[in-house]
């Protein structure tokens, strides 16, 4: 949340970590910054709402460093073709791309394809309130997680964990230029197995070429990037990413979800299987 104003009687120069208050007087936030077109104090004032500084100031004083709740998860937003895909009534809660090794999601049994729609019996509308409110709880607090998976809901139990320091940064799999892929030409895409593709892997598929105007461009397909699975099936050839698509559309789905692996992490992507 942050809050937004045009006022050079409040925030001038200077005044950058200074209170934000109301028209009542009290004190909303914590001023952090400000966007000026013209360089001057006129702009658009940027606060730290007041609860989230009353936070950070009682945990610096009570222990003398911040922490923050974690479940090692990463989540995306649930986009209208995502929920018709995994057969959601509505595009809510947060997607799970991949669970962390040994954290507190995958011990409590949360999977890959897995939408937390709940956090301690309140609905979840979307990932970014997720990640505010666990990060607001404390480390070692039990929690209750709604997820939907196989087209119902399901309730796990979760320890939080505290929120990690350090990130690790994954190197890109780029496939030799002279790699000879299998064409999905409805989809743009020339595919290999990523065992016989050097640094990929063994798991998957990997992308080795886009053309730049299909529907795999359109969603955001690069050169690289791994299929791990199709429609909830794990794909290790070609061939299994024309079944799991196939199978999809027997099924009735108008869309079907992929899990990809790429430099930024790993996602889901929705493709509408009239491209395919």
């Amino acid at each position: 949340m942050t809050t937004s104003f045009r006022s050079t009687r409040r925030v001038n120069k200077g005044n950058s970590g200074g209170p934000t208050f109301d028209v009542d007087g009290n004190v909303i936030g914590v001023n952090t910054a400000i966007f000026s077109p013209s360089g001057g104090s006129v702009g658009i004032a940027f606060a730290i709402p007041a609860e989230t500084v009353k936070s950070v100031v009682g945990q610096l004083k009570d222990g003398g460093k911040v922490t923050r709740g974690w479940i090692g998860v990463q989540i995306q937003p649930v986009t209208a073709d995502i929920a018709d895909s995994l057969g959601m009534k509505q595009a809510q809660g947060a997607l799970v791309a991949e669970p962390q090794e040994n954290s507190p999601a995958a011990k409590a049994g949360i999977k890959s394809g897995d939408v937390i729609v709940s956090l301690n019996g309140e609905p979840v509308p979307d990932a970014r309130t997720l990640a505010r409110r666990i990060s607001a709880m404390p480390p070692g607090k039990s929690v209750k997680i709604g997820v939907f998976r196989n087209g119902h809901e399901e309730q796990l139990t979760m320890t939080l964990g505290e929120l990690p320091k350090e990130r690790v940064a994954s190197a890109a799999t780029t496939p030799d230029r002279n790699q000879q892929g299998t064409d999905l030409p409805r989809l743009g895409l020339s595919l290999a197995p990523a065992a016989d593709v050097s640094g990929a892997g063994s798991q998957g598929v990997v992308v080795t070429q886009v053309e730049p105007e299909g529907a795999a461009a359109a969603h955001g397909f690069k050169t690289g990037d791994v299929i791990l699975d199709v429609g909830g099936k794990v794909v290790n050839a070609p061939a299994d990413v024309r079944r799991a698509m196939s199978d999809a559309k027997s099924g009735g789905r108008r869309t079907v979800l992929m899990r990809v692996k790429s430099e930024q992490g790993t996602r889901f992507v929705a493709l509408p299987l009239g491209d395919a």
